[in-house]
């Protein structure tokens, strides 16, 4: 047999399985997600239950929506020249040589360049609206993070006296003016402190519950006692990182009651795993009712906040606000 016919039997199997090998990978691609049909246009994401994260929703599905488009140019490119730019069964030939295509180049170079820019646009745009902060949120909570659990500090007027509270406790102190300055009139505050092995009764998750309204807007300051941690509450779309000696600050206005997952997203130690905690989202009523619940444990003021930050970096912020 001719070497030429023994290149042309050997194809026509490959040829005959492509079909099967694009359909299986397709099959795995759909199934191995595990999702429903309802949860393709998130494209993995959970439903968001604040205000703030269909913004980051947007964010992803746009990403997607960009990144398949540059991917069907590149594979209808690539298929484009594998079908049609062949090398001939019959000739036997060195095709054409250029040195330099400079549209080509041109194209290469400029397009690239657009895509970054407004890829950054976009972030840049979502990013300023989502780290925004109000001059006087509705709530503030600094949320401690530690080996391996975490706290809440309620910074709340929880008996409605404005004489209480007047000034900034020790246990708030490594927290910067920028922040202390937004905490309501009497805010003598409450607490609630976890441990790995604490679960929530109604769930039976593991971890602390932070409490939170419905409809109102929640400003969290976050801090650290030892290491790096980082708190995400998954629903919510948006994590920050709590750094010992700095505070990181964003505000959410939760939409949908529930309980919710929490954890740490900061690879931070040995028990990084056991780092979990729950977000209950209740109306306004029943968080007031909960504050005044940790009141009558016994659970008045705070936790401290954690490692303070000092010297000329302190407050370099605050203008910002």
């Amino acid at each position: 047999m001719s070497p030429n016919g023994s290149d042309r039997s050997s194809r026509r199997p490959m040829r005959r399985k492509l079909p099967q090998v694009v359909l299986t990978a397709g099959l795995i691609m759909v199934t191995a997600t595990g999702c429903s049909y309802k949860d393709f246009p998130r494209l993995g994401l959970p439903s968001p239950v604040t205000e703030q994260g269909p913004r980051v929703l947007s964010l992803w599905q746009g990403s997607w929506a960009a990144a398949l488009v540059v991917g069907c140019l590149v594979w209808g490119l690539i298929i484009w020249s594998v079908i049609f730019h062949r090398r001939s069964r019959t000739k036997i030939e060195v095709p054409p040589q250029t040195r330099y295509n400079l549209p080509i180049e041109m194209l290469y170079t400029v397009v690239p360049l657009i895509i970054v820019s407004v890829f950054f646009y976009f972030t840049a745009r979502d990013e300023s609206k989502l780290l925004d902060l109000s001059p006087k949120p509705a709530h503030t909570i600094n949320v401690v993070g530690y080996q391996w659990s975490w706290a809440f500090n309620y910074v709340e007027n929880v008996d409605g006296n404005d004489s209480t509270g007047s000034k900034i406790p020790s246990e708030l102190s490594s927290i910067p003016d920028k922040f202390t300055k937004a905490f309501p009139k009497g805010a003598e505050g409450v607490y609630d402190a976890g441990v790995p092995g604490e679960r929530n009764p109604q769930t039976g998750n593991p971890g602390p519950t932070l409490w939170l309204p419905k409809g109102e807007k929640v400003r969290f300051v976050l801090t650290s006692r030892d290491v790096i941690h980082d708190f995400w509450v998954v629903p919510f779309l948006m994590k920050m990182d709590d750094i010992p000696g700095h505070a990181n600050s964003f505000e959410v206005t939760p939409t949908q009651e529930g309980t919710f997952r929490g954890k740490c997203a900061e690879l931070c130690g040995v028990d990084h795993s056991r780092m979990l905690f729950n977000v209950k989202i209740v109306s306004p009523e029943r968080y007031e009712q909960h504050l005044k619940d940790l009141a009558k444990k016994g659970q008045n003021g705070y936790v401290p906040a954690g490692i303070a930050q000092t010297g000329p970096a302190r407050n370099a912020e605050d203008k910002t606000l």
